[in-house]
């Protein structure tokens, strides 16, 4: 096969690509920085919101399979959703399981979903992450074509991405290796969750690829196990305490702080406040899900991979003065690259208070 990825060098992307080296289809996969491109795997320079750029790698070749890791607006997913589903047989949308509604017991495909139940009239104006994802596979539903297959992935985890909570590991793991606190919120804590190895998630979408069944249908692709944000914490905090030489400072808040943040308010009320547990019937019938790494055992063996050779992407500095705030401590000026981001700190840090 053809196989086209776009944005494929994240969590669940490096995985694919990966298993894909072992195969024989040929892969092209897009990528913002400069890649060597190995056997069948050739990477390409570019901007896959650049239309241009989409659009003259699709019409190179007919795909077989254009797998779609990259996150659009809804009026940008429009634009070029008639070029993605033309051009290839079968079309990989991935979407994400924060688009369902608060569910009890477990979570299926036909769950509701946020944007068709929700009564928050001031969220559903938004174009946030659940609603834009809910609205795409709207898009795709709606569409003249039939070669579409969604993937809802919920929380994956990865040697390179490590969460907690609301919290990437640059807020959480950075801190704690920099001897500042790490700070978690009991509401968050007692939630029940779902994560998923990467590697195990990417498993699951090859097992749909060039399947006529996979057609016109949605999956989510998680574990079968969950578990509550208490344990993946404990899971850390132990692995932390055998690697440094004091045990990770830790702060208990009653209340997670980005509940006051409108940027990011919807990922907690709509999501890490509901309990995250999966019914994994309809992907089955293409992997076996029982063969994946279990949770916690997968967390200690991506955080010990990742203490090898620590590296973090901090961009939000201001997110740090948050938490330094809150713990009154303080990041070094020096730790910080650039002025701006030194002043956005010190401003959160010492004068705005919201």
């Amino acid at each position: 096969m053809k196989i086209l990825i776009f944005g494929g060098t994240g969590a669940m992307g490096v995985h694919l690509t990966s298993l894909l080296r072992e195969t024989e289809h040929e892969v092209l996969v897009t990528t913002r920085r400069e890649r060597k491109s190995t056997g069948n795997i050739a990477y390409i320079h570019g901007n896959a919101h650049d239309v241009v750029f989409v659009n003259k790698l699709i019409l190179q070749n007919r795909w077989d399979v254009i797998v779609d890791f990259m996150i659009y607006n809804t009026d940008e997913f429009r634009q070029r959703i008639h070029s993605l589903l033309s051009n290839c047989w079968q079309y990989i949308y991935i979407s994400s399981s924060r688009v369902y509604a608060d569910t009890q017991p477990c979570i299926n495909e036909e769950s509701p979903r946020l944007l068709d139940v929700c009564d928050d009239d001031e969220y559903l104006l938004t174009d946030e992450y659940a609603l834009t994802k809910a609205r795409q596979e709207d898009l795709l539903r709606h569409s003249e074509y039939k070669n579409w297959t969604i993937i809802r992935p919920y929380i994956t985890y990865s040697e390179e991405r490590l969460q907690l909570g609301v919290l990437e590991k640059e807020n959480w793991l950075y801190r704690a290796l920099q001897g500042r606190t790490v700070v978690f919120s009991k509401d968050i804590a007692s939630r029940i969750t779902t994560l998923t190895y990467g590697y195990d998630v990417a498993r699951g979408m090859l097992a749909l690829f060039g399947k006529k069944e996979a057609l016109c249908e949605a999956f989510h692709i998680t574990v079968d196990e969950c578990h509550t944000w208490n344990e993946i914490f404990e899971v850390y905090m132990s692995v932390l305490s055998k690697h440094l030489d004091n045990p990770p400072k830790i702060k208990f808040i009653d209340y997670n702080p980005r509940v006051k943040l409108p940027y990011s308010k919807a990922q907690v009320v709509y999501d890490r406040y509901y309990n995250r547990r999966f019914d994994n019937s309809k992907i089955k019938n293409f992997i076996d899900t029982s063969t994946f790494k279990p949770t916690l055992e997968g967390l200690v063996m991506c955080l010990e991979e990742f203490l090898r050779h620590p590296q973090f992407n901090i961009k939000g500095w201001s997110e740090q003065a948050l938490y330094d705030r809150i713990t009154n401590e303080w990041t070094p000026l020096k730790d910080i690259p650039s002025w701006k981001d030194r002043l956005k700190y010190l401003l959160r840090r010492t004068i705005l208070h919201k």
